[in-house]
C-alpha cells in the first residue's frame, strides 16, 4: 500500500509524469491518486515544477570550461599503446605457432597412415586364401 510520502517523495523523483515512474509503483499510485485528493494536490504540485523545469533554458558551458575540460582529460599514454602493439605480436606469434603445429600434424598423419595403409595391402597380399575372420576382424 502506497502512503502519500511515498507518492511525494516519488513525484519529487520522477515528476508527475506517472509513465517515468517505475513500472512496480504505478497501479500504487494511480489507486492512491484516484482516492485521496492530498495525493491529487502533491501530484499537480510535482506538475507545475515540471513545467517550470521545461519552460527553463537548457544551460550550455562556456567555450573556455570547454576547453578547461578537455585540457585536464586523460591522454592515452604510449606505454599503452605499446602494450597493446606488444600483446598483438604476442597473440599474432601464438597464432602462427598453433598453425605450424596443426600443419607439422597433418604432414606427419600422412606419413604415419601412408605406411600403415602400404602394411595392410602388403600383409592381404600374401594371403593365400581369404578367411571371414580375417576380413571382419
Amino acid at each position: 500500500m502506497m502512503t502519500i510520502e511515498r507518492l511525494k517523495a516519488l513525484a519529487q523523483a520522477y515528476g508527475a509524469d506517472l509513465r517515468r515512474w517505475p513500472a512496480s509503483e504505478r497501479p500504487f499510485a494511480e489507486s492512491l491518486i484516484a482516492a485521496d485528493p492530498a495525493a491529487r494536490a502533491a501530484l499537480d504540485e510535482a506538475a507545475a515544477l515540471d513545467a517550470l523545469l521545461a519552460a527553463s533554458p537548457a544551460p550550455s558551458p562556456s567555450a573556455q570550461l570547454t576547453a578547461r575540460v578537455l585540457a585536464g582529460a586523460p591522454r592515452p599514454r604510449a606505454r599503452q599503446a605499446r602494450r597493446g602493439r606488444l600483446a598483438w605480436f604476442l597473440g599474432a606469434g601464438w597464432t602462427a605457432a598453433a598453425c605450424a603445429g596443426v600443419v607439422a600434424g597433418l604432414g606427419l598423419t600422412t606419413h604415419l597412415t601412408a605406411d600403415a595403409r602400404a602394411d595392410a595391402v602388403l600383409y592381404q597380399s600374401t594371403l593365400s586364401g581369404v578367411d571371414d575372420a580375417e576380413v571382419l576382424g
